[in-house]
């Protein structure tokens, strides 16, 4: 056998060897890094961005406690939802924090361990608590659903990178530079990675479930998904540059809201 072919055959041992199983979605997933690592690095992360960054008072400004709010709720859903299933361990080290930060960038992410920021240029889009929740949802469930930690280890073997025990990823520029290409400001979902585009229905699918929990309409997140494919041209913003088409991902949500809408009870105001 050909050297070539036995290292694409290594390769190929080594990546199934390395597969954990997802015990929410039912997938298997590739995962090179343990969540307690990413877990770490994202809080290092997630720190030096809010002090890079104009981070918006949530003491002085209704949309920075609303931010707070709608991340609370839909956080002790996913609690929840986690605890129902015999799950709770998955959220072990999960200390939520949620942080509206001053930006014209239409954008939302969440980090490991619960880290979430909102861009005050995505509040016009959402218009409403609802809509805001849809995002948070999905956004939150990239996180515990473990799709960066997926995506950082599809990137260490495509750049031949090993971790070896609990080495820290921040010991290594290498995987700091993938972990800040597949979390946060600087992800860019869909470039390299295939599976994607079924993280994001995956992200579609738990994350209505947790708005629904956490007592937000579902159905919002239809009205949302068309005011957001209205900015989509040559150039989509960043929250939509990892989605589906917009027209396929609007119908698979009008799919999806029917189990979604058993789990909504509407919270009195």
């Amino acid at each position: 056998m050909r050297k070539d072919s036995l290292f694409i055959f290594a390769i190929f041992v080594f990546t199934l060897m390395s597969c954990a199983h997802n015990a929410i979605t039912g997938r298997n997933q590739l995962s090179l890094v343990s969540e307690s690592q990413v877990e770490s690095l994202a809080l290092t992360q997630y720190k030096q961005f809010l002090s890079e960054n104009k981070v918006v008072s949530r003491a002085s400004n209704k949309d920075a406690e609303m931010v707070v709010r709608v991340g609370t709720r839909i956080s002790n859903a996913i609690t929840e939802y986690y605890k129902e299933k015999g799950l709770t361990n998955e959220l072990q080290g999960y200390k939520w924090e949620f942080n509206l930060v001053d930006s014209k960038e239409v954008n939302a992410w969440c980090m490991p361990g619960g880290k979430v920021v909102v861009y005050t240029g995505i509040l016009p889009i959402t218009q409403n608590e609802d809509a805001l929740a849809i995002v948070l949802g999905h956004e939150i469930t990239h996180a515990v659903a473990g799709h960066g930690r997926e995506r950082m280890s599809q990137a260490m073997v495509a750049q031949g990178i090993q971790i070896a025990g609990d080495v820290a990823l921040s010991n290594n520029p290498q995987t700091v530079n993938i972990f800040n290409s597949a979390y946060g400001s600087g992800a860019q979902v869909g470039v390299l990675l295939p599976n994607s585009r079924k993280q994001e229905l995956e992200a579609d699918h738990y994350g209505l479930i947790f708005a629904a929990m956490a007592g937000y309409n579902p159905q919002e997140a239809i009205p949302f998904g068309q005011r957001m494919a209205k900015l989509s041209g040559e150039k989509p913003p960043p929250f939509l540059s990892d989605h589906p088409a917009d027209e396929e991902r609007i119908k698979k949500l009008q799919e999806l809201l029917p189990e979604a809408l058993s789990y909504y009870k509407p919270v009195k105001q």
